[in-house]
């Protein structure tokens, strides 16, 4: 297995760039999510990496070897797509040899190693039938087997697992985790979902626009976003945003909304100073750290109303009017509230984000 290094890559299709200066580094044996919405470059990203789009700029390293010019067929890599990508008049067990023998594999090695992986997906006793004779499902395991019976340096993951229901999801996510950890290979597995990427990867790249936004491990993408579009992308429900002022006094420093007044812990209070804080910012807040209580005068201080509620079965969402902003809230399942009536919530102030109203960029 090999490190995976992209540094300073740029991607063009005619004047408009795909991908734009990005350095990259999946260590070896790891998993790295390439997270983003349509448009921002992860699938042109990983299309370089196999040798399926010309690089405009840029080098791409395999361990010690620049792969820019080898042909996929030479970058031992294996890749999965979204759509199966399966021959419809072949066999489970033809599929997944298939590769095996493109590549002259003997007979019996072929046969260990597509009746190990089967195993493995627990997919054996699929191996006579067609994939039309195959759930969605089974499907997938089937298109992940042909990737495994070629014991590649790199599996490529382009979204494999957009297409199944939820139930599916959840069990294929879990599988994908524990088939990489056992057999050691260095993945990277690109997706919109930020549920995959969040439960599955060791670390994940950010990307929106063609740009890398933020590079960390699930933790630090969601406790310490970068900047704010970060910060509103990842988590669900997403983050809550505010326009808020600054004020300095004898007591330390106040954030100040319409509807508050907010004063920030004694670290927050440095690390503005540290980085020259504007006194315009972005106030953020996660819908799981907001106190909520139903009715008004319950003694947690910000009064609101009730816009909608959301049972969700032990929790529930609460979209709170707040002067004019409107936030969401998550809290325990609790009395039903109806529109316009009063409610009562509070902002742990350890609990925020704070970002520059002029460029997003994070101050903590």
């Amino acid at each position: 297995m090999v490190e995976v290094n992209i540094q300073n890559v740029w991607k063009y299709y005619g004047k408009t760039v795909a991908v734009k200066e990005l350095n990259l580094k999946c260590p070896e044996n790891s998993f790295l999510a390439i997270l983003g919405p349509s448009g921002c470059g992860k699938s042109s990203t990983l299309r370089m990496l196999a040798g399926l789009e010309h690089i405009s700029a840029g080098d791409i390293f395999f361990g010690d070897l620049r792969v820019n010019q080898l042909p996929p067929k030479e970058r031992d890599i294996a890749m999965v797509f979204e759509n199966y990508a399966l021959y419809p008049h072949k066999t489970v067990f033809e599929n997944m040899a298939n590769p095996l023998r493109l590549r002259n594999v003997n007979r019996e090695e072929i046969d260990k190693r597509v009746r190990r992986a089967a195993e493995l997906l627990q997919i054996e006793m699929l191996l006579d039938r067609k994939p039309m004779q195959l759930s969605g499902g089974q499907k997938q395991r089937t298109a992940i087997g042909r990737a495994i019976v070629r014991e590649p340096k790199v599996f490529l993951f382009d979204e494999p697992i957009a297409h199944l229901d939820a139930k599916l999801r959840a069990h294929m996510r879990g599988e994908l985790k524990h088939l990489q950890r056992r057999l050691e290979t260095t993945t990277i597995y690109v997706t919109h979902d930020q549920l995959e990427a969040m439960s599955m990867a060791d670390n994940i790249a950010v990307m929106h626009e063609g740009v890398l936004q933020q590079f960390g491990t699930p933790s630090e993408i969601y406790n310490h976003p970068a900047n704010e579009w970060v910060a509103g992308f990842v988590g669900e429900p997403p983050m809550n945003f505010l326009n808020c002022r600054l004020e300095r006094g004898a007591d330390g420093v106040v954030a100040v909304h319409p509807s508050f007044r907010l004063a920030l812990t004694d670290a927050q209070r440095r690390l503005l100073e540290e980085k020259g804080a504007e006194a315009e910012v972005r106030l953020g807040v996660r819908p799981d750290t907001i106190a909520y209580r139903a009715g008004a005068g319950s003694g947690l201080g910000i009064a609101a109303k009730v816009f909608v509620t959301e049972p969700l079965g032990g929790d529930m969402i609460v979209e709170v009017q707040l002067g004019a902003d409107r936030i969401t809230v998550k809290t325990k399942i609790g009395p039903s509230a109806n529109l316009d009536e009063p409610c009562t919530i509070a902002f742990d102030a350890a609990r925020i984000h704070l970002f520059a109203a002029s460029n997003g960029i994070a101050y903590f």
